[in-house]
């Protein structure tokens, strides 16, 4: 497989990596296996961590 970013997503990819201290590729395919991954279940357990962990402020902000 070839893939084809443009300059502005490939610079984006570098400075990534190198903050990182990871390879191009490492990243890439990071992010792939993130993207294609159960996002339902995700974003549901990100939304029960905020709901526990943030409980008290989101009744006050009901109110």
């Amino acid at each position: 497989m070839t893939l084809r970013l443009t300059d502005e997503e490939t610079e984006a990819l570098r400075l990534r990596a190198e903050r990182e201290g990871r390879s191009m590729q490492e990243v890439a395919r990071t992010a792939i296996r993130e993207y294609t991954s159960d996002r339902t279940a995700r974003l549901a357990a990100a939304i029960e961590k905020i709901r526990t962990e943030d409980a008290e402020l989101l009744d006050r902000l009901s109110k």
